[in-house]
């Protein structure tokens, strides 16, 4: 019986775009293989579906390759939830019942399957704390590694080149790496000097991906659904695109500097100098001067009824959170760079853009171990 074949997607860091990769991959697969199957191991993201912890991932592939809800938890087999390090130390978990739950899970997310993607979490080393990085589990699971980067020549080397060696340790092999957001004007340049670098050590390059612009937006609206945040004010307003976020913890002329097209500003509901200073930059706004997207007020504070009222007369849409500005800013940038099950949008350019810039063929080729 012919085996599968297994490939493992992995980053060198948070944000590479391994998800973005994946779903494109997976999409791909779909329309010209047919049988195409997927797993996270361990996922650290999570949502609650039928009382069980899946990973969000997880639960994307399943239904971008129409899976039913009856092997989600194979598909994710392993939850990191709080407090799952602290009590792995502890001995509560066993590394051998962990190794079995994966074993036990990957052959049914591979049962019939032409093709599995194995997604990672993180780099290399994610997970070593309980012994189960990236590197082991691509070893378990007898996978080729595709790893997934972003940056210029040097930084994209250095990254690849550390991720590797714990690859290399696990006796692991790497089918080759994608370059991921490079810089559309600087990608002729980039792909000679990094074709010539990767080769010297002996790493195959499977694509270049352009940075695009929608994959890294979101809309007021899916912030607020997304963060579960309550409405003060500028409902019409909703669909504008937020491209950057600017936490304001800083005086006002300061945060002024930080200010450009799409931007998002999070602060505390009692920073009225920073709130009146929005305001007044989007009432006087000229033609080519950035636009502010919207605003975050958190910590469940609402600023004095005179200022409220102005908000009401601003053409910006404002949030409100019960959350410290910290975690509200950390949730936002999740959110941008996440690709999720509505996103219709991102998720044609993830399939377009694998597509157009990654040789898939080269990546079908690599040999399963």
């Amino acid at each position: 019986m012919k085996k599968e074949k297994r490939i493992f997607l992995a980053a060198t860091r948070q944000n590479d775009g391994k998800t973005m990769v994946g779903i494109g991959l997976l999409a791909l697969f779909k329309e010209t293989i047919g049988e195409v199957g997927f797993i996270k191991p361990v996922g650290q993201k999570y949502l609650e579906v039928n009382g069980e912890k899946i990973d969000k991932d997880a639960i994307l592939a399943s239904r971008i390759l129409g899976i039913g809800n009856d092997l989600l938890k194979a598909m994710n087999p392993i939850a990191v939830e709080r407090g799952f390090t602290r009590e792995y130390l502890n001995r509560r978990y066993r590394l051998k019942d962990l190794v079995n739950a994966i074993k036990s899970s990957y052959a049914k997310c591979a049962k019939g399957k032409e093709v599995v993607v194995i997604e990672g979490t993180g780099h290399a080393g994610v997970g070593s704390v309980f012994d189960l990085n990236n590197a082991v589990v691509a070893r378990i699971l007898k996978a080729s590694v595709v790893l997934i980067t972003t940056g210029g020549i040097g930084k994209a080397i250095d990254e690849i080149m550390l991720n590797k060696a714990l690859f290399d340790r696990e006796g692991v092999k790497l089918a080759g790496v994608i370059i991921n957001k490079v810089d559309p004007e600087k990608k002729e340049e980039l792909e000679k000097y990094l074709r010539i670098g990767l080769a010297r050590k002996g790493i195959t390059l499977l694509g270049m991906i352009p940075y695009t612009e929608p994959l890294g937006t979101s809309t007021m609206g899916q912030i607020k659904e997304g963060l579960g945040l309550n409405l003060l004010s500028g409902t019409k307003y909703l669909n504008q695109k937020v491209r950057d976020k600017i936490v304001g913890a800083m005086f006002p002329h300061n945060a002024l500097q930080y200010i450009k097209e799409g931007s998002l500003l999070i602060t505390s509901g009692d920073r009225e100098d920073l709130i009146l200073t929005a305001l007044s930059l989007v009432m006087t706004r000229k033609a080519k001067e950035p636009h502010i997207s919207g605003l975050i007020l958190t910590g469940g504070i609402k600023p004095h009824k005179t200022i409220v009222e102005l908000i009401r007369n601003t053409p910006i849409p404002v949030l409100v959170s019960r959350e410290n500005t910290y975690t509200v800013a950390s949730a936002v940038h999740d959110l941008i760079v996440k690709i999720r099950e509505d996103d219709c949008q991102k998720l044609d350019i993830a399939k377009k853009l694998v597509k157009e810039h990654v040789d898939v063929d080269k990546i079908l080729l690599c040999p399963t171990q």
